[in-house]
């Protein structure tokens, strides 16, 4: 268990100032300048068997549809940078996630719950990171549903045809993070931390929008491993 004081003092020697609890803590045992490695956590079930034909990165409309899917409307931001705390261009970033009726994108799901689920959630999304490794959605913030009583969006980092990194994302503090397995799996308080972060009311939104930031820090890159190779 790391003491207050620590976490304080290391949350303080963040670069560039990143939002605190979406990325965060330099690891212990090495060198200052490498950053924590965002934890790897389980695909789940759920990622999609079928690919909507919509998989941009603004879950909240599909197509050309007027009509929204039901949810908090969330701005989910942040950048996928490896440990020297540069940025990963052209990665590939996924998200999915459950609708606000609990219902994924998934057949083993959505078919029994067919008159449950919310056909206006895109349930999935892909962004590219650019020169900066920034990336962006438009998402709901995620709810719990039976089993998972930790709301969570699921993530997975891709670059060149490999897969570098499959994790989650938490909401900081939510009450059902105690009880969820997963979460629980996470032992470490830092990684808990490395895998939570806030979401904020947007000030100037008038419909109630949330925005949250979540920085991802990927250990090894294909380079790292054809590097390896060679």
């Amino acid at each position: 268990m790391i003491g207050i004081e620590t976490r304080l003092t290391r949350r303080n020697l963040l670069c560039g100032g990143l939002a605190a609890g979406a990325l965060a803590l330099f690891t212990p045992g090495v060198f200052a300048e490498q950053l924590a490695r965002t934890p790897r956590l389980t695909e789940g079930p759920f990622y999609p068997d079928k690919l909507p034909l919509d998989q941009d990165n603004d879950l909240i409309i599909i197509g050309d549809s007027l009509t929204p899917a039901v949810g908090e409307i969330t701005h989910l931001t942040g950048r996928v940078l490896d440990i020297n705390g540069d940025p990963i261009k052209n990665a590939e970033i996924e998200i999915w996630q459950c609708d606000a009726k609990q219902v994924y994108l998934h057949t083993r799901d959505s078919v029994p719950k067919k008159d449950q689920q919310d056909k206006n959630f895109q349930g999935f999304g892909r962004f590219q990171t650019g020169s900066t490794g920034e990336y962006r959605f438009r998402t709901i913030k995620p709810v719990p549903y039976p089993g998972r009583p930790a709301p969570h969006i699921h993530l997975k980092i891709k670059k060149g045809g490999k897969e570098l990194l499959t994790s989650q994302i938490f909401i900081n503090g939510f009450p059902g993070n105690k009880r969820d397995g997963v979460f629980l799996g996470v032992r470490d308080v830092v990684d808990r931390e490395l895998v939570s972060t806030d979401f904020v009311p947007i000030k100037e939104s008038k419909v109630g929008e949330l925005a949250a930031r979540f920085d991802v820090v990927i250990g090894r890159t294909p380079a790292d491993a054809d590097a390896d190779h060679h």
